[in-house]
């Protein structure tokens, strides 16, 4: 968390703004997400081949830090899928939701590039480029676009309910754990649903980490795989908006 959870921690919540609020906390999860397939994928890293576990473990702590660190401020969506959802649940109106996502865009982008700064001796000893793309935005592990889809959907579907399970007024959680819960909710998902597709399950998660794999000078990188590139922005919007409608109609359109 560092320095970012340490300027977080200073600003009165009127200092940031939804849109500043979502670029460091995306860019945190992007940093520690993206940051720990790197360290298992490039070669020479210490961590290299250290297996599935150690990614979606990292991922799901990557998700519990980053709304640690900006929960409070903007209720760390960090997410367009998770927004659109809170949007169609009545959490938030157009206004917000557009702030929203330029921020979690905009994230996603500076994480990205951050990890390509950290590795960056790392880049011209991995020969793979497919490796090095993986780094950056998701793949699947046997490519049909109608049943990869459907994968982002299901994954998308149980991220959004979960969390609105989790912060659902009827749980007696602390409030402390509940970044956590959604942490471990982002672990089990990769754990269960990961193998297909590498979970995406957020638009900006892939989007902007692919867009700066596209421009950044990295030594044979190859190309960046924009055929498949519409299947993790597509399949978490319905994902999240299926989920939002489907927990409006069981449980009702109570205040997250």
């Amino acid at each position: 968390m560092g320095v970012i959870g340490a300027v977080v921690l200073v600003l009165p919540k009127s200092h940031l703004s939804i849109i500043g609020g979502e670029i460091i906390g995306t860019a945190l999860l992007i940093l520690l997400g993206d940051g720990v397939v790197a360290a298992v994928l490039l070669a020479k890293s210490k961590a290299e081949n250290s297996g599935w576990i150690v990614i979606t473990f990292g991922w799901g702590m990557a998700v519990a830090m980053a709304v640690y660190a900006v929960g409070y401020f903007t209720g760390a969506h960090l997410n367009p899928a998770v927004t659109l959802g809170v949007w169609i649940h009545g959490g938030i109106d157009g206004s917000q939701a557009w702030r929203y996502f330029v921020g979690e865009f905009l994230g996603a982008m500076l994480g990205a590039f951050l990890v390509y700064l950290s590795y960056f001796l790392h880049w011209r000893d991995t020969e793979d480029p497919g490796l090095k793309l993986a780094v950056f935005s998701t793949g699947p592990a046997v490519r049909n676009y109608a049943w990869n889809l459907l994968t982002e959907i299901v994954g998308t579907f149980v991220l959004v309910f979960g969390v609105f399970a989790i912060t659902g007024p009827w749980n007696a959680i602390t409030p402390g754990l509940t970044p956590l819960l959604i942490g471990l909710l982002v672990f089990a998902i990769g754990l269960s649903l990961g193998g297909p597709t590498g979970y995406a399950i957020n638009p900006a998660r892939d989007l902007g980490p692919r867009i700066i794999h596209a421009i950044l000078p990295i030594p044979g990188k190859g190309g960046s795989d924009w055929s498949y590139s519409w299947v993790p922005v597509l399949g978490p919007l319905i994902g999240g908006a299926l989920a939002a409608i489907f927990f409006d109609a069981v449980f009702g359109s109570a205040p997250l």
